[in-house]
């Protein structure tokens, strides 16, 4: 049998020849400027308010706004890739800035067209979106004119989107550079190793208790070390963010998050409810765990220990082979853009260190091409990362005939392809696994993500929330937050938990992405509501790849109560949809107490 080989290391000169010196991109950053510039020009032609004359006008004005968007994403896509391959990159660097000042431009000029929508009356502004040409645009300008600033000035808005780019983003750019230089020195089967933040986390599943013990105190004392660093940094980026909210007239921390991810406070608070209500069955998992790995309750740096024997190295080529294999159960489309993925470089998977430490997925809109990147050191929990950002490159793939504008959608539903991969990989190794040890393995890495969703991503909740009250008051000392982490740990894990690290507020890059407060309560919807999604693949096969498609292409375009309800007839403000989902979490919790009783 002929031996297949897939690229570990990810092809960017296919993007853009040449790095950080492309000549190519050099031209791509110049027709973005073109286009700015003339989208100000646009702007300045507008009647204020519009007129139902002017609808070609408008249409014109949506249109480069779209292609703006693109071209952003492509530039921005292309940086965040070189940055992480290299931190080290100065020429990126340089360029994020310089794309960082064309962005700002763009939305001066965006904040001005959302101003001429909320001055146009409610009669022209209905007859405007009425018409043929604009109708594919309805949800998106209604969300612009009922979410425009209109307590801000337009110098206001300008001030604020200026002091954006050296200030508010330049402290979350600071984060993740200063986490990407970090070395962490491991005593690793008698020798020490220099490992990246990344490669330190990775020996959290490492089948020897005194490794993952290791890295977990080694890291725990670099982030003792620079804890008031960072919680500078966290500070800044949340004081910034509350004074601007201040001036927009926004109070509540969670409404610019609840717009952003399109979604009610109703349907927020009955998910969490559920959640709060189904403790017990995660905690029962997580005593019975700790118990055969030798021990009373869950110690924090055992969680992701393994409780059988089963085979832990995979070789890259044998996960692309079994994500491939699996992934075609489900669809031609699927299957056949899996193998593109891997076959053309599409993925940057090397164990090196002086790497990022963060797995993402970044999109290329204007090429229709995504670009996955991690360290693939050969855990099957590598795998799930594999499969999560290949199930956002699948989630980018079904966009590509959507129009620039509709593109965009909520992180909450950012989620749900990428949990949706995972769940097919789960099901897969559970009916290939031919031994109670082998069940238990599997059936362990998944409830590990009920955990993750209903206890981890619960306790970050419940941390920023309060984490933000205090911080509307003043400055947070890096003591109290650390406080205010233990306390949330300790209520969302029920007090399941021993010895959990305090310094989570550090180590995890959410709260400091800038674009994106609140990033915890997206992942829990998408989990959940994949599962919903999975289990209707299961009983319609390949029949359900164009309903699944067809759902993923309206996520830019409607709230999620709204795309629920289309696509699963399902009413998300009320417990008995989250109640579905959940158990089915229950059941994995109770399977695997039952095959472990003996």
């Amino acid at each position: 049998m002929r031996k297949i080989s897939y690229p570990k290391v990810w092809d960017l000169d296919k993007i853009f020849m040449g790095g950080g010196k492309s000549s190519q991109f050099s031209d791509h950053i110049k027709r973005l400027e073109d286009l700015v510039h003339a989208l100000e020009g646009s702007v300045i032609s507008l009647i204020t308010p519009l007129s139902t004359t002017e609808v070609i006008k408008v249409v014109h004005l949506i249109e480069n706004i779209g292609n703006i968007r693109l071209y952003l994403s492509q530039a921005t896509s292309f940086i965040t890739c070189l940055l992480a391959q290299n931190p080290k990159d100065q020429d990126a660097a340089n360029l994020r800035g310089k794309i960082a000042k064309i962005e700002s431009h763009f939305e001066k000029e965006l904040s001005k067209v959302k101003k001429i929508f909320i001055y146009t009356k409610e009669d022209v502004w209905e007859s405007l979106l009425e018409t043929e040409e604009l109708k594919e645009y309805r949800f998106i300008l209604y969300e612009w004119r009922e979410n425009a600033d209109k307590n801000l000035s337009e110098e206001a808005l300008n001030l604020i989107s200026d002091l954006m780019v050296d200030g508010y983003h330049a402290w979350g750019q600071f984060y993740n550079d200063l986490v990407s230089r970090i070395n962490v020195k491991i005593l690793i089967n008698g020798k020490e190793e220099n490992l990246s933040v990344g490669q330190a986390i990775n020996l959290r599943s490492h089948p020897n208790e005194e490794v993952r013990r290791e890295a977990h105190y080694a890291l725990e004392s670099i982030w003792k070390e620079k804890e008031e660093v960072f919680s500078k940094i966290i500070n800044h980026i949340a004081g910034f963010r509350i004074q601007v909210n201040n001036q927009r007239g926004i109070k509540s921390a969670l409404e610019d998050p609840l717009k952003k991810n399109r979604m009610q406070e109703e349907t927020l608070h009955t998910m969490w409810k559920v959640i709060s209500k189904y403790k017990q069955p995660f905690s029962n998992y997580l005593k019975r765990k700790a118990g055969m790995i030798g021990g009373s309750s869950m110690k924090a740096y055992n969680f992701w220990a393994t409780v059988t024997t089963s085979k832990q190295e995979i070789k890259f080529e044998e996960a692309a082979t079994f994500i491939t294999e699996h992934f075609s159960k489900f669809g031609t489309e699927i299957e056949g853009f899996v193998k593109k993925a891997f076959n053309e470089g599409w993925i940057e998977a090397e164990d090196r260190p002086n790497k990022s430490a963060i797995p993402f997925c970044a999109g290329f809109p204007l090429t229709g091409e995504s670009r996955v990147f991690m360290t693939f050191s050969g855990t099957f929990t590598n795998v799930l990362t594999l499969v999560h950002e290949l199930g956002h490159a699948f989630h980018n793939h079904a966009m590509k005939s959507v129009n620039g504008l509709n593109k965009r959608y909520p992180l909450s539903i950012a989620e749900t392809a990428s949990t949706f991969s995972e769940m097919i990989i789960f099901d897969a190794a559970m009916k290939k696994a031919n031994s109670k040890e082998e069940k238990l393995f599997i059936l362990d890495e998944k409830l590990k993500r009920s955990v993750m969703n209903f206890m981890n991503m619960h306790s970050r909740f419940l941390f920023e929330q309060r984490f933000y009250k205090e911080r509307n008051v003043g400055f947070v000392s890096a003591h109290r937050i650390n406080q205010l982490m233990e306390e949330a740990i300790n209520e969302a894990y029920a007090g399941s938990l021993e010895q959990p690290s305090i310094y989570s507020w550090v180590w995890t890059p959410h709260y400091y992405i800038t674009q994106s407060p609140f990033y915890n309560f997206p992942y829990t919807f998408g989990y959940l509501f994949a599962l919903g999604i999975y289990a209707k693949a299961k009983e319609k096969g390949k029949d359900f790849e164009k309903d699944y498609l067809a759902l993923l292409r309206d996520s830019g375009s409607m709230t999620v109560e709204n795309l629920v309800m289309k696509h699963l007839g399902e009413d998300i403000t009320t417990e008995a949809f989250w109640e579905k989902g959940m158990a089915l979490c229950v059941q994995d919790a109770e399977e695997f107490i039952k095959l472990t009783s003996s």
